[in-house]
Parts: C-alpha cells; structure tokens; sequence
C-alpha cells in the first residue's frame, strides 16, 4: 500500500475514522469536530505538551456577533469582518496584497460568530471586544489568564467527547496508496513505528515553519534561514507531509522576521504561571469590567514585559544599537534586526542616555505595546525586567552591567556623537548625540522570525491540493499549515484561521465518503 513507509517496519497498527496531526489550535479545533460528530478520531501531537505556537501567542481572536459584542450593544456582522480583512492586507500586507486568498478570508469572516461559540463552551473566558483600526467595530477577544488557556480547555474538552489525544508522538511520513493519503506512520513514546490508519482523512495541523532552516531557505531566503524562532519546535512537519504528497506552499517567501524582541525573563511572569482554572478566568474578567484601570496596571505589566519588540520611536529618538562586542552595526532607521540576525547570537542592546530616559515614562513615547492591554514605559522595565535593565553613570559602568566590552563600547559611542560610523553604517545624521548621563540599555534583544506565512494551497473545504488544482483524496489541512496565500495581518486572525479551518477541515475529513472520493 504504502511508498511512503517503505523500508519502516511499523510495529503495531490502528484505525480511526480520521488521523490528525498537531495539537496546537488547529489541530485541537479539527479533533473535536470529528469527535462532535461521533467519529473515531486519533490527535497526534509530537511534544510532551498539547499548545503548539498556539500557546506561545498573545491569545487574542477577531470575530463578530460575539456575546461580549451584544452586550456591549455593538452591532456587527460578518461581511463587514470580511471587507475589514481585506482592507488589512491591502494596508499592511505591501506587496504581498496583490497575492492575498480573500476567497479563504471570507470563510474566517462568515464562520467567526459559530467559532468563538464554540470556544466559550469548552470553557475559555475571553476580555473584549476591543478596537484595532482598521477594523470598523471592536471585535478583537482576549483569551484569560494567557494563551495556555487554549490547549488546556480544548484538550480537555476534546478527551471528554471521546477523542484519543496522544503526546510524545511524532509523524514520520504520511501512508499512501497512490495519490491517496490513508494514514500516518509515527513513532511512539517508546520508539517503536506504529500505523494509525485513517479511513476517511488525515488533517494536516502541525504548524508553520518558523524553526526549519532547510523549509525558510527554500522558500524564503538565507537571510532568514538561520534566525531562531519564537517556537522552537515549529519545524513545518505538516507542510514538508504535504508538499511530499504533491501539494504546493503559497506565499512561503512571506515571513515575519526578523523582529527584535527582548529575551524572556529567566523565569516565566506571574501572569503566564496562573492556572486557566474557571475560577481564576472569571475573576480576572471580572476585574478587566470593574476594577480601575490604574489598578490593573502593575498586574498587566508582568504580562507586557516578557517579551515584546521595541518600538521603532525608540531609535527616532536617540536610542543606538551595538552587539554583545559593544559595536554598532546598522542605521537604526532601516531594518537593523536584519543586520542584527547576523551577529553573534542574534543579539544587540538598545543604548541610550537620560535625555531618552525622561521622553520615554510617558505617553506617547512608550517601550512596547500590546493589543489592547496597556503601553509599558521605561519604569515599568526598571521594575520588572531587571534582567534586561541596564543603568550606569559612566559609559564604562554600563558596560560592565551589559557584558560588553568597555573600551569599544566607549570608542561606539564617542564616534557616533562625533558623526562618524563603521563601513556601511550610516552616521548619527541630525539625531541627537549620546551624552546626558546616566546611560541606559535595556537588552539584549535578539532577532527572531515569529511565525512563517506560508501554508498548503487548499480548497474551500480544506482540502489539499496539487499544483494543477486538483484534491488529492483523503487530505486535509488547516492553521498555518493550510494558510493557502492568506495574509491574515491584524490581531486576532491566525487563531482565528486556526480554529475556523481546523472546524472545518475536521467535519469535511470526518464525513468524506472514500467510496466517492
């Protein structure tokens, strides 16, 4: 039966009606459908942990007609998401707007309202809506406590309906008779191959490819190739099963990254180690509704300061970057983590002296932001991110905070106020000099690629298919791994593809008929 497991021996097989691969939100939406429905479902999920990039995300989701929408008498409706998202991609995709898949868009828009039902009855509790231009009415849902939340509620919600949800497996290939996809050969905790036959369908949802060097160098570039990511193990699984199946990536030049963020905390905020217990989400959402916002503020900072990009108005303002040598490396004005993915270990300080300092404690200078939660300045770094905080009254002082090396340090920055800068870097230009003391950095950042766009072209009903268009049977795919030339910019939209695709490529798996297939 099948090429693909030739020369593995599987040591044992099972069947179920549909195979899927991935527990984050994709995968975790796709096995319930099929269980819903009364099938026979198997979810597969290589890490020891259920959550995939979906438990890495800020946990926010788009949708319209929602509850928090009524009873905040906002009116909505789901064409108006749809127009909103392509505005979306016309504003912030560049020139990747002309390539956007607006027919899969509208599927995000019209299936929004039964998604976020759906979530709320697992028992997410979510705070919102809130706004984000350029969408027209609030509609952008944050999940409490984080984004843990999801494979905790979902994975449980998906055992309790009669899923079989196993960790610690990883797919090795896809089985096929032909062009027909008829299951997956895995390896199981204890090492052994095992067969799980699919008599229906296999859904593809194991992520993007944001950890795979061999996937971003052939799709993407060699800039990007050897950037680490956000996701460790987003290594693309699913799009390299694909693609061995006969599908085709779109859109898989069109990365985010890299983006400099500041590295986590050497351990995790208080915010990210709250159980998604009912008791404490509704707490929470209670004090989102009543509690006064300056209250809230030194809870949500521990949250925000994690680890979040920098502003670009930083480095408008005076703030330079060196590497872990104390050197500077880029115009800070142009793409400088591009330059920054090329140093040593990715990494690099903001630099900056007390006259930056005082602009940046207070509107409309902040460090970093996020949606709709709050805008954190330099002193709400100085309090909870004394990892990274850095402040000396000498240059050489600083340097010895940082771990660089001083005399270049000292040499980086008197050469910058002089308006000299090494070979293709551009001088201070009309900013200001580094002068005032005390000096401060806050680091280091290092660049990473957050998550990779391209995904597995797909039909309306999530199912994959060949460059010439046509299904190849019995596979299916969703999240990020059947993104199909999609730009999802905004908040709120990758989970929501996550779990509007996985919903749907879960029943179209569960009711295919292979008889007609």
């Amino acid at each position: 039966m099948a090429a693909a497991t030739a020369g593995r021996q599987a040591a044992g097989s099972s069947r179920f009606d549909v195979v899927v691969l991935g527990g984050g939100g994709a995968g975790l939406a796709a096995t319930s459908a099929v269980a819903e429905l009364g099938r026979r479902v198997v979810l597969l999920e290589k890490n020891a942990e259920l959550g995939g990039s979906t438990a890495w995300s800020v946990g926010s989701v788009s949708a319209t007609c929602t509850p928090h929408q009524v009873r905040a008498g906002i009116k909505d409706y789901p064409a108006h998401h749809y127009e909103d998202l392509v505005q979306f991609g016309v504003q912030f995709g560049g020139a990747f707007a002309q390539r956007d898949n607006v027919e899969l868009a509208r599927l995000i828009a019209e299936h929004s309202p039964e998604m976020f039902r759906w979530l709320l009855s697992t028992g997410l509790e979510f705070v919102g809506p809130f706004p984000e231009p350029p969408h027209r009415q609030p509609r952008m849902h944050n999940v409490l406590p984080n984004s843990r939340a999801f494979p905790f509620h979902l994975g449980r919600h998906c055992r309790r309906i009669g899923a079989d949800v196993r960790t610690g497996t990883e797919a090795v290939s896809l089985i096929r008779d032909g062009a027909a996809v008829k299951g997956v050969l895995a390896r199981l905790p204890d090492g052994s191959l095992h067969e799980f036959i699919a008599e229906n369908g296999v859904v593809l949802a194991g992520g993007d490819f944001s950890a795979s060097p061999e996937l971003k160098a052939r799709y993407a570039s060699e800039l990007v190739a050897n950037v680490g990511a956000v996701n460790e193990t987003a290594t693309g699984d699913g799009i390299r099963f694909g693609v061995d199946a006969g599908g085709e990536v779109v859109n898989g030049d069109y990365v985010r990254g890299p983006i400099l963020r500041f590295v986590p905390p050497p351990r995790r905020s208080f915010i990210f180690r709250l159980p998604p217990y009912r008791v404490v989400t509704r707490t929470m959402r209670w004090a989102f509704d009543h509690v006064p916002p300056a209250l809230l503020r030194p809870f949500l900072m521990s949250f925000l300061t994690t680890a979040l990009a920098p502003e670009r108005n930083l480095y408008r303002q005076g703030t330079i970057l060196v590497d872990l040598d104390g050197e500077r490396f880029a115009d800070e004005r142009e793409r400088p983590q591009d330059i920054a993915a090329t140093r040593r270990e990715g990494k690099a300080f903001l630099l900056f002296d007390q006259r930056v300092a005082e602009l940046f404690k207070a509107w409309p200078h902040f460090i970093s932001t996020a949606p709709a939660i709050a805008y954190a300045y330099l002193d709400d770094y100085r309090r909870t991110r004394a990892d990274i905080f850095h402040r000396a009254s000498t240059v050489a002082g600083l340097a010895a905070s940082m771990g660089v090396p001083a005399a270049a340090l000292e040499k980086t920055i008197a050469e910058y106020n002089a308006g000299r800068a090494p070979q293709g870097v551009a001088p201070r230009g009309e900013r200001p000099q580094v002068v005032t003391p005390p000096f401060h950095a806050l680091g280091p950042a290092k660049a990473y690629v957050i998550f990779t766009n391209g995904g597995l072209r797909l039909t309306e009903r999530c199912e994959v298919v060949d460059a010439k268009g046509a299904v190849i049977p019995g596979l299916f795919a969703a999240g990020s791994n059947g993104q199909s030339g999609m730009l999802l910019e905004g908040h709120g939209h990758h989970l929501g593809w996550a779990f509007v695709s996985g919903r749907i490529a879960g029943r179209n798996a569960a009711l295919l008929d292979r008889t007609t297939a």
